[in-house]
């Protein structure tokens, strides 16, 4: 059943209910065997392992009662509450030091912060959040007791009354104090008090931080890369809780699949601290969604809006709302907070594409061998809903229960004209041809839900987090056509060829006779079915403790902890191949109209309903049907030590955490000698210690200088890592195509130095250098004829490079001109540059000699960059915004010859936003995206010779939104 495309279905809602109570359900069930759960390794591996476990977790139990017995107990504690004095908004990022004793505290998402184990006396409190002016109190500390000083900050005098809570501006006070506080290198991006993103999709949202882009599909924004690394390389978490991806082939999140109405923060880690997982290269990406506690009291908001696809002139509606209060329970004062949000878009656009997929030869002059026309035609929907509960039992104690479920449903209609020329020919040249008309038709659905449950308490001078996790997601294509292919009918054209020439060698134009374009020349080949359901299960059990100290004059803490993870993905495919057909199989009793291509002439469109009702009969393909099927799990323990201390101007944290990761998988293995499938299995275990400094140097209230070297740890991809083999004969040569479960993980070493300047609302100074070295990068290469695989003339498989290389700088600067005089003090303006440069070791082997060659990492820019002008009052705000990214190697086709390597060509997207409040509850809002019609480039040997061009015309977005605040 479809999700509406105004709210979620009875069937959506009904599914997250199952989906949440069996996720938790799952949890409960598995905590127990969580927590005694044995690593599968074989014996001298589990010896190993078990030494280093031991050694490690008696160092940490030993640090644990050293800290515990040192040290006189003092009992006296601050609390309290930071708001803004306008609306009474938590402020997140405040700064509060004790100036007579150097200790800093940041608030948290609440506005809420505390110190423990102050001794009694008299001290002076200092707040400093960049937007507002900063307060100074004096306080009394007692022993025994707890001294409540709660603020409100007003913004910086003589500008716009409410910046601090309402606004782009706010929005980027919000982020930038977060980045300030934070004891390792990170940039967010964050809504306002009235939930207002800068941009409605998650990936566009990120791709303005500096260091960060995005990979497009069909225009829109999916994956995101961080400093250079593809989207495999990063990972995704959803308040805290590591995310699993849906596509069977990939470790990657696709973040389209999540509204940002949904969301609060979005928060990009670049380098880890040793409490974090360890399983990015580039960056982790946090995803924080609503809480009551982000705002004060009852807060609802509700979004109307259509949107117009210039490509197919097609106009899609949205609909979003959200809500939050809180409520007294027991006895206290709000200390219950329930946040609820539902977002619903069904979006329909299309595309049109021409594309060679680098079927060049360039050894005689340019000639070309193969040629698509494509016209798409897509149908997208995005359902979301969060629910989240947080509830303060004690002063001491807060719990949660966070949930977000997404569910994105791809429909997709593709009509090609396949073009495979005889022999291959140059520009204007005649030559005879092999044409298919073929249709694919498939519906994809994806879905996405974390939930967790956990808390943190506070006593004496310890703080201890515990959560309790599970997340899962899962993608679903029933019954697609993956192929109808219709080729020319030799009762018709006798020689079944066409003569054809092309002209252009970028944007490719076909010359054809009118026989080309007719439906009567073309008949019902094949039709080749599909269906694929891939399932990705993570539950997670973490424990942290962490101590706060007084070392002299010297604020110091120690933090610890414990994580397991268990994580289980399985993809299951089948194939089915009909050449049996109802009634007549000519093209004309299939055809559906004219195909509007813009990029030439095209033919008649052809029925997917016409195409199902005419299969009479089908075979399973066993071949298909089996060596795509796997199961695989990963199981990883974690534990880590990590300590800080403030030393006048300095904070310096340190610390190491040890992971140990067990996988297994199952697959199956096709022979053609056989004709037949057997079951395949492996496992391996590896382990890592991964040490990490962060040090951050305060110049002044306004400047940091930073540093940090890390260390991380990444798994090849599944597809990589696939235990499918496919060994298949024809006329004496034997090929084989298999995956390599024995690959090493990816490892990074990885250092960052730079400087933050922060002069005032929304304004940001800042330059980051940084360096990552990474060993056992993974390609793709053919073994064929080497040693171990004699008797094979190709053996494609993934293999371990030697290492790659990144260096890179960013750059980033943004100013509100506050000191300007009305009405140009609402004037902003912003910018980043990221530069970089990679390297990485591939090879392949001719004749038995193994030749090597340099390439740039894969998906990464050399440049990428972001200029942002904007204009807000207490009625409008706008916003232009430009992001450019650099060419970048999409691909390697060939490992040895680097002419036929892919490349994706430079883009620059143009976008404008406009909101304007007709009164103080009721907003409308317009957006234009895409304005300049950038195209999707690809190309082989220089940026003159196609491999793909694809065209998507502008988005026009038209809304108005509710809300009480």
């Amino acid at each position: 059943m479809r999700v509406s495309s105004v709210a979620p279905s009875f069937a959506f809602r009904t599914c997250l209910a199952r989906t949440l109570c069996a996720g938790h359900r799952r949890i409960w069930k598995k905590v127990g065997r969580i927590i005694v759960a044995q690593r599968r390794h074989a014996k001298k591996n589990c010896r190993d392992t078990f030494i280093k476990n031991t050694v490690f977790i008696k160092s940490i139990l030993s640090l644990t009662l050293a800290t515990i017995a040192g040290g006189a107990l003092a009992d006296g504690r601050i609390e309290g509450q930071v708001k803004a004095a306008e609306y009474g908004v938590a402020l997140q990022g405040v700064k509060i030091r004790i100036a007579e004793l150097n200790r800093e505290a940041v608030s948290q998402r609440d506005g809420r912060y505390v110190f423990l184990d102050v001794d009694a006396g008299n001290y002076t409190l200092e707040t400093s959040y960049i937007g507002a002016d900063p307060v100074r109190r004096s306080i009394v500390v007692t022993d025994n007791q707890t001294t409540k000083t709660n603020f409100q900050l007003v913004g910086v005098s003589g500008i716009v009354e409410n910046v601090i809570v309402i606004g782009q501006a706010a929005g980027m006070n919000k982020a930038l104090n977060k980045q300030r506080s934070a004891e390792n290198i990170i940039t967010a991006v964050s809504a306002d008090a009235i939930g207002q993103f800068p941009d409605t999709n998650v990936s566009e949202a990120l791709q303005r931080l500096p260091g960060l882009s995005v990979e497009r599909d069909q225009g829109e924004g999916r994956y995101v890369r961080v400093r250079g690394m593809g989207p495999d390389f990063n990972a995704v978490t959803i308040n805290g809780v590591g995310v699993p991806g849906p596509d069977a082939d990939r470790r990657a999140v696709a973040l389209d699949v999540i509204p940002s109405d949904l969301l609060e923060n979005l928060i990009v880690t670049k380098s880890l601290t040793p409490d974090m997982d360890a399983n990015s290269l580039g960056g982790s990406i946090e995803v924080q969604s609503l809480s009551a506690f982000d705002r004060d009291g009852a807060f609802w908001q509700m979004t109307a809006e259509g949107s117009f696809d210039d490509n197919t002139e097609q106009t899609s509606p949205k609909f979003a709302a959200t809500a939050s209060n809180q409520f007294s329970i027991g006895g206290d004062e709000n200390n219950l907070g329930v946040a609820f949000g539902v977002s619903s878009f069904k979006r329909e656009f299309g595309s049109d594409n021409v594309e060679t997929g680098g079927a060049w030869d360039f050894e005689e002059g340019v000639k070309l061998e193969e040629l698509e026309q494509r016209d798409y035609r897509i149908s997208r929907e995005r359902s979301g809903l969060t629910l989240n509960l947080d509830f303060k039992p004690t002063t001491n104690t807060d719990l949660y229960w966070r949930n977000l479920y997404s569910e994105y449903t791809d429909s997709e209609i593709r009509l090609a004209n396949v073009i495979e020329f005889e022999d291959a020919v140059a520009e204007g040249e005649i030559g005879s041809a092999e044409v298919q008309r073929e249709l694919k038709d498939r519906t994809e659905t994806q879905e996405i839900l974390s939930t967790s449950f956990g808390g943190q308490t506070r006593f004496e001078r310890w703080t201890v987090d515990y959560r309790l996790a599970h997340s899962e997601s899962n993608e679903d294509e029933p019954q697609n056509i993956a192929g109808a292919v219709f080729k020319i009918d030799d009762d018709v054209i006798a020689d079944e060829v066409f003569d054809l020439a092309f002209q252009g060698a970028r944007k490719i134009r076909i010359t054809a006779p009118a026989e080309y374009y007719q439906s009567a020349s073309y008949k019902l080949d094949e039709v080749e079915l599909g269906s694929t359901n891939t399932n990705d299960d993570s539950d997670a059990v973490n424990l942290d403790f962490t101590r706060d100290l007084q070392l002299g004059s010297n604020a110091a803490q120690i933090k610890f902890g414990v994580k397991r993870t268990e994580r289980e993905k399985d993809n299951d495919v089948n194939v089915w191949v009909s050449e049996d057909f109802n009634g007549d199989t000519a093209l004309t009793s299939f055809a559906k109209g004219v195909v509007d291509y813009q990029l030439g002439e095209f033919g008649s469109g052809i029925s997917t309903r016409a195409v199902r009702a005419a299969i009479a009969d089908q075979e399973l393909d066993e071949v298909e049907s089996s060596i795509g099927d796997f199961a695989i799990t990963e199981d990883t323990s974690a534990a880590y030590l990590m300590g800080r201390i403030d030393i006048d101007s300095w904070r310096i944290l340190t610390g190491v955490r040890y992971e140990d990761t067990s996988f297994t998988a199952q697959g199956y293995s096709w022979d053609d000698a056989v004709e037949g499938s057997t079951a395949t299995h492996f496992e391996n275990s590896d382990d890592y210690f991964l040490p990490a400094v962060h040090i951050r140097y305060s110049l002044n209230d306004k400047t940091q200088i930073r540093a940090a070297w890390t260390n991380s740890v990444v798994r090849p991809g599944f597809a990589q890592l696939s235990p499918g083999r496919l060994i298949e004969e024809d006329d004496g040569d034997i090929e084989a195509e298999f995956g390599n479960p024995d690959l090493k993980s990816l490892e990074s070493s990885n250092l960052d130095v730079g400087i933050e300047y922060y002069p005032g609302v929304a304004s940001v100074i800042s330059a980051f250098a940084f360096h990552k070295s990474i060993d056992n990068f993974v390609y793709q290469t053919d073994l064929g004829g080497t040693t171990g695989y004699e008797v094979f003339d190709h053996a494609v498989t993934f293999v371990n490079g030697d290492s790659a290389e990144i260096t890179g700088i960013e750059l980033a600067a943004s100013k509100q001109f506050s000191s300007l005089p009305a009405p140009w003090y609402g004037l902003l303006v912003g910018g980043n540059a990221t530069f970089v440069d990679s390297s990485a070791d591939i090879g392949g082997y001719d004749d038995g000699e193994f030749i090597a060659r340099d390439i740039p990492m894969p998906s990464q820019s050399d440049t990428s960059a972001n200029l942002m002008l904007g204009y807000e009052s207490d009625k409008i705000s706008m916003r232009l915004s430009a992001n450019y990214k650099s060419s970048y190697l999409l691909e390697v086709l060939e490992p040895m010859e680097s002419t036929y390597d892919a490349y994706v060509d430079d883009q620059m997207q143009l976008d404008f936003s406009l909101r304007y409040f007709l009164t103080d509850t009721i907003k409308v809002h317009f957006e234009a995206l895409n304005l300049t019609d950038e195209v999707y480039y690809t190309y082989v040997n220089n940026a003159r010779y196609n491999a793909q061009y694809e065209t998507y015309g502008a988005t026009y977005k038209l809304g108005i939104s509710f809300m009480s605040f």
